[in-house]
């Protein structure tokens, strides 16, 4: 993403309603403004951070939802000054309806080129002229002053297609303008313009009403970004799981799939090049047989996926030779720090960046179904550092490799709160260089702390030291009638 080194000292005040788009602190006029870098939306160089909390009342509907964006700066994620981004913002299409979930899916990215991180917003619920459940997907533009625009990107046709429910972001042309793949009811649409508000068909099968998982990559070597997408159902009306790969065929002007996993299924989505090969790898979360049909294994050992699997693909060294190469790990895998327990729910989120700086991505897994103590769905953070070899050092994918790697939770010291029963802490992850010290910091929600009221702990270096605690008390967001859940979505 390119990014421009603009900065504009400003803030607004929010209303309850008739929300004008907010402006953020930047460097003042006499510091030196640092270079651009990604998720970035006012352009002062530090990344910020967009946390979609659509179980949030806004003028009193519940759960229409909203973003709130905290700014990054020069001692990382701060409170001061966070926005929130609602239906009810000035220019923001569309009013706050009870169950849109306006912010149930968030990507990031630069959809008009203009050098300032934009916001994609999926809001799944929202109802179309009368229909309900429609869904329908928002992008507001990044400025110097925070933002300064938006435009419907997407709509769904009918009742029930709650387009929104998943979102991402991609050159899937190799245009070089972003591409926005939407998530709705049993199918994936793609928006080749999100300037404009038109989609044309991705795939579509039954997926048992659940919003598809989604990532970005050059999986095949074409030098275009290519889409991944998973999906499961049982016995609705037949029980089927899989994972795929689309690359965008310009002949057919189309996506057409070019590579499958049938019988697995993923919570997570991380791709990263952990070998350092200069080749985009996948790392699935939590990766389960679904379709038990005893042909294969299709998220290798099955001893393996205990407490939560993580099956590698790797990059092939040719073109189309995606994922001959694989590994599979848990939390009994030498290395790994803890016990594989049923429930660890270890790869529910998962995301991938270079946190040691040795040229090769480095692999962070949320467990928040671990257990702390006799504290159940307490939940914990995994960092494993890429190798020559990938996560694991060993070539084969039968679980002889070890890893290297460390974790941590809300008991660990250096990390603000307790753990507690039900916190959740790794439920999303999120990645940037909110202090722009070269270094990718990490971000780790708890949807459950405080009786669901939720939070995000902002660990500079993905390391404990240094690690603030973002709550909606500390950020000062409105009470609500419902709980906000802060946390569960954090935009990529």
């Amino acid at each position: 993403m390119r990014t421009r080194t603009l900065a504009l000292a400003a803030a607004t005040a929010l209303a309850a309603t008739g929300l004008t788009l907010p402006v953020a602190a930047g460097a003042a006029a006499d510091e030196p403004v640092p270079p651009a870098t990604e998720s970035d939306f006012n352009g002062d160089g530090y990344a910020d951070l967009a946390v979609g909390v659509p179980d949030a009342s806004v003028g009193g509907k519940a759960k229409a939802g909203y973003v709130n964006v905290v700014w990054g700066g020069p001692k990382g994620l701060r409170g001061a000054g966070n926005v929130r981004v609602t239906q009810s913002t000035k220019n923001v299409p569309g009013t706050p309806e009870a169950g849109d979930r306006f912010g149930a899916a968030v990507a990031v990215t630069d959809v008009d080129n203009d050098g300032y991180a934009d916001l994609a917003i999926g809001a799944p619920g929202e109802d179309i002229d009368g229909r309900a459940d429609t869904g329908g997907v928002t992008v507001v533009y990044g400025d110097a002053g925070g933002f300064a625009g938006s435009h419907t990107a997407a709509r769904g046709e009918k009742a029930g297609d709650r387009y929104g429910n998943a979102v991402v972001a991609a050159d899937f042309t190799g245009d070089t303008d972003m591409d926005l793949a939407i998530g709705g009811t049993d199918k994936v649409v793609v928006n080749y313009n999100p300037r404009a508000d038109r989609t044309q068909p991705g795939m579509g099968d039954r997926m048992g009403g659940r919003a598809p998982v989604l990532s970005t990559g050059d999986y095949n070597g074409d030098g275009r970004d290519d889409l991944a997408v998973a999906y499961y159902t049982k016995q609705q009306p037949y029980t089927q799981s899989h994972v795929m790969l689309y690359h965008y065929d310009s002949r057919e002007g189309r996506l057409l799939l070019d590579w499958a996993n049938s019988n697995g299924a993923t919570s997570a989505f991380a791709t990263g090049d952990f070998n350092g090969d200069g080749r985009d790898d996948l790392a699935l979360g939590n990766c389960r047989e679904i379709a038990d049909e005893n042909i294969d294994d299709p998220c290798g050992p099955e001893e393996l996926t205990k407490g939560g699997g993580i099956h590698i693909r790797y990059g092939g060294d040719r073109p189309n030779d995606f994922g001959t190469r694989k590994q599979t790990l848990n939390q009994d895998t030498p290395g790994v720090p803890g016990v594989a327990e049923t429930g660890d729910g270890f790869g529910e989120a998962v995301t991938a960046a270079d946190v040691n700086g040795d040229g090769r991505d480095d692999l962070i897994v949320g467990a928040p179904g671990e257990a702390i103590g006799a504290k159940k769905n307490a939940g914990s953070a995994t960092v494993l550092f890429g190798g020559k070899k990938g996560i694991l050092d060993a070539d084969d994918e039968i679980g002889d490799g070890a890893a290297k790697g460390y974790a941590f939770q809300q008991d660990t010291d250096q990390i603000p709160g307790t753990a507690e029963t039900g916190d959740r802490f790794g439920a999303a992850l999120a990645t940037g260089d909110h202090d722009h010290d070269g270094t990718p910091d990490l971000a780790v929600s708890a949807p459950g702390e405080n009786a669901s009221t939720g939070g995000v702990w902002a660990v500079p270096g993905a390391l404990p030291p240094g690690t603030t605690a973002l709550t909606p008390n500390s950020l000062s967001l409105p009470a609500t009638s419902t709980a906000l859940a802060y946390g569960s979505v954090l935009g990529r």
